[in-house]
């Protein structure tokens, strides 16, 4: 009886360390290019041909400019609350990230083995989410909000580069075109995550266009306030909802795609302001894609009209003053042959 137990245990052993051994190894955090570790506070320029690795929350500053050139490639490290990994651009600053369709600029995680010059990673595909923060840009265009200015969202209160909004709707915080940012949304408090996209206050002297998220564990792209227009947005495998708005944005959004993956909640979650004064956005010509159906929520208020081709299901809350438009023929699906989500065959 003893021997046979003796032999039970040594197979089980031999079997764990078996299985020990066969386990994949953990990803590696590679440091490439140029460590970014520092707030921006000159105007710099982050080069076409290099990779520039984010370590923390860095931000630009004091009226600063930060440059990217097309096809630059920009990694951030890992972390969670306070160590997480994300570029924010403050008020009175201005980023001019002006990639293009054959050369986009893409912001990914230090996980990912893909080089300068290449458009799908090697290693992580759409269901690896939330490895590191995100894009926030702020600005002084008006917000309904209970105060003015406000913290954004996922930046410490003692950081005053994560204050937006203002009076100036022309507020002008530089060009974000041709640009991919995937895996981001990590944790940076409970129940609290980065989205893909954060812009809060943004005016209209702002461009935004051709831009794409994937693989964000939070919103891919929300709209606090503001009033600038963007166009040809798509986001792919969200967590939480595709595009979010909220505290009274008044812009145009035109030609967006909603992809979701296994886990995503809403494609869309349109609110109201949540100050003293509400004003209508628009949505127009849209695309909604899923496999079961997406969801899309108008609440708190939303007011405006939005138009939108897939299967959806349409919740109004009590009070919103929505227009829905579920006969149009859809996104024009061939602006985004740049994007990764393209690429992997989901358009």
């Amino acid at each position: 009886m003893k021997k046979l137990l003796v032999l039970a245990l040594a197979a089980v052993s031999l079997t764990s360390c078996e299985d020990w051994f066969n386990k994949p190894e953990p990803p590696v955090e590679v440091w490439e290019g140029t460590l970014v570790n520092y707030d921006i506070d000159s105007n710099t320029t982050w080069y076409s041909d290099s990779i520039y690795t984010l370590q923390g929350r860095i931000s630009v500053i004091n009226g600063a400019v930060l440059t990217i050139e097309p096809g630059c490639l920009i990694k951030a490290k890992s972390g969670v609350g306070s160590t997480a990994s994300a570029l924010v651009i403050a008020r009175g600053s201005k980023i001019m990230a002006e990639g293009t369709a054959g050369a986009p600029i893409i912001f990914t995680s230090v996980i990912d083995s893909i080089g300068v010059g290449e458009l799908v990673s090697p290693n992580l595909d759409e269901d690896v989410q939330g490895i590191w923060g995100g894009v926030v840009i702020l600005g002084y265009a008006p917000i309904s909000a209970g105060s003015v200015p406000l913290q954004i969202e996922g930046i410490p209160s003692s950081d005053a580069s994560g204050l937006y909004g203002g009076t100036d709707s022309l507020d002008n915080s530089g060009v974000f075109s041709y640009v991919s940012i995937r895996h981001g949304g990590t944790n940076i408090g409970q129940g609290n995550e980065l989205n893909g996209l954060t812009l809060g206050g943004v005016g209209s002297g702002t461009i935004i266009d051709n831009i794409e998220v994937v693989a964000n564990q939070d919103d891919g792209i929300e709209f606090f306030g503001g009033c600038v227009d963007a166009e040809n947005l798509l986001v792919w495998s969200h967590g939480d909802d595709g595009l979010d708005i909220d505290q009274g944005y008044s812009g145009l959004i035109e030609n967006f795609v909603v992809v979701e993956g296994g886990n995503s909640d809403h494609a869309l979650e349109l609110d109201g302001g949540e100050g003293p004064w509400n004003v209508p956005f628009t949505m127009y010509a849209g695309s909604l894609i899923s496999t079961d159906g997406s969801e899309v929520h108008c609440r708190d208020g939303a007011m405006g009209y939005i138009q939108f081709s897939g299967d959806a299901n349409i919740v109004l809350d009590s009070g919103t003053q929505m227009i829905v438009d579920t006969l149009h023929s859809g996104a024009q699906l061939m602006e985004f042959d740049w994007t990764l989500t393209h690429a992997k065959g989901k358009l």
